[in-house]
């Protein structure tokens, strides 16, 4: 078996990775093919005794370094971790180590491998140790913005996972959050949340950051922002641990001793607790075994990275992986090129159900609307009778008496309209008024009507006679 190593890849590099594959072939009898700059390669193997040790060295003209972004390694088609890739793409290694930009792995592994059906985003899954065994955390840091369907994916991978590395039949599935409550979690958690339910997964809900390691779920879901702040930490809190443990042994005779008894139980905490013994986490939806080591990675961690690979490149982990999530999501292994449609339709339903469930929860959370009021009633339109004398209506108020009334002619009074006519719209209000101000011709002695007005200064003459009221 053949592990394809990018020697250029880690803060260490080459030093530490070309140690720890001369390590790897030494203890593990494993070949190893170092991936980079064979000027820099070279000089590094020289320093070991490498007789009879399956190592070889590929060229690669190119590197990727930690700071540049993901996407510019699609242009360097010669870069250590583009060969390394390619090499493990075309059946030359069973596997492929690197501890460089974790971005650009995931990119050129999506690029190159290709992604398991009914995965958008490859996720690291990090084993972290737990009274039971380890509790598989993933995203790890490969995706730091997510979205609601990402995380759904990560569990469905997390789930498929579990059942083929760790043998468990049911895996409990948790949505990493600040309470254990639903109204706890940011928008991205509370989102996801409803998929996941929908899902034939074991989800429990929202766990908190102590349960990772207390046993209590096998597999944790999360972005791999909050993912690589967790990991850190948990990488911080176990060398204190170790160096408060030495502090304390060394401190008296009585404190060695102890140490001497309690040797081998020691050892063994450390070997859970430290991140070196850990080598490296699987990048997991890829259609290939491609291990993420520690960026920090001395000789001791890329030596296990390299363990990790093999051990996973045997179990035959991308084909289970790919059946458990082809199962979960309702896939059809047996028709390769129909699965990347059917994975998107799978989704896409999730997505519809989802909005549709949303809509339905914002329906019920709101008030009911009041009902409409009722339409006015129609009003009269019955035209007063001529001749007759007009009703006295209300006095108007102060502020609305004229100063000065126009002179108003008999006909005034014949085209006087209904009720309605009284209560105008203010457009025709306005245009009363235009034509009140303007100048109206004199009227002569021999036009003017012998009978007196109807309708006063003080009245005005469209109202309507109290007879028409009446009918």
């Amino acid at each position: 078996m053949r592990i394809a190593l990018d020697a250029m890849g880690g803060d260490l590099a080459p030093q530490a990775t070309v140690d720890g594959a001369v390590a790897a072939a030494r203890e593990l009898g494993v070949a190893v093919l170092l991936v980079g700059d064979r000027a820099r390669i070279e000089p590094e193997l020289k320093r070991h005794r490498t007789t009879n040790l399956d190592l070889e060295v590929r060229h690669a003209s190119e590197t990727i370094a930690m700071d540049e972004a993901p996407t510019s390694a699609l242009r360097k088609a010669d870069s250590s971790m583009w060969v390394g890739l390619t090499a493990l793409r075309d059946g030359e290694a069973a596997a492929f180590v690197f501890a460089g930009n974790t971005g650009a792995g995931m990119v050129l592994g999506a690029h190159l491998l290709g992604r398991t059906p009914g995965v958008e985003r490859p996720a690291i899954a990090v084993l972290v140790p737990s009274p039971r065994g380890h509790t598989i955390l993933l995203d790890a840091g490969a995706n730091v913005d997510c979205r609601p369907i990402h995380l759904t994916q990560f569990a469905v991978m997390g789930d498929a996972y579990a059942r083929a590395v760790r043998q468990i039949p049911a895996p409990r599935i948790g949505l990493l959050s600040n309470g254990l409550e639903d109204s706890k979690g940011n928008s991205l958690v509370r989102a996801a949340a409803p998929m996941l339910r929908q899902l034939p997964i074991n989800f429990v809900g929202y766990v908190e950051g102590r349960e990772i390691n207390s046993g209590s779920t096998d597999v944790v879901v999360c972005d791999g922002f909050v993912g690589n702040l967790v990991l850190k930490s948990l990488e911080g809190f176990g060398k204190l641990i170790g160096e408060r443990l030495r502090s304390t042994f060394e401190r008296s005779l009585r404190g060695k001793l102890a140490y001497l008894l309690l040797k081998r139980d020691i050892e063994a905490l450390r070997h859970d607790l430290d991140a070196r013994e850990t080598g490296g986490a699987l990048l997991l939806g890829l259609n290939g075994i491609a291990v993420k080591a520690h960026g920090s990675s001395d000789a001791r961690a890329i030596r296990n990275a390299v363990a990790v690979a093999a051990s996973l490149a045997q179990s035959g982990v991308t084909q289970q992986v790919a059946s458990g999530i082809a199962a979960t999501v309702g896939l059809d292994t047996s028709a390769a090129a129909e699965q990347t449609p059917r994975a998107r339709r799978f989704w896409q339903s999730i997505r519809e159900r989802l909005r549709r469930d949303g809509k339905a929860s914002e329906r019920a959370a709101e008030p009911a609307a009041p009902p409409p009021p009722p339409p006015p009633a129609p009003p009269a339109t019955a035209e007063p009778l001529r001749n007759e004398p007009a009703a006295s209506p209300e006095p108007p108020q102060p502020a609305a008496v004229a100063t000065s009334a126009p002179v108003v002619s008999p006909s005034a009074g014949d085209g006087a309209s209904s009720a309605s006519s009284a209560a105008s719209t203010p457009s025709t209000a306005s245009r009363e008024t235009a034509a009140s101000s303007s100048p109206e011709p004199e009227t002569t002695p021999e036009s003017a009507d012998p009978r007196p007005s109807e309708a006063s200064a003080d009245e005005p003459a469209d109202a309507p006679s109290r007879d028409t009221r009446d009918k």
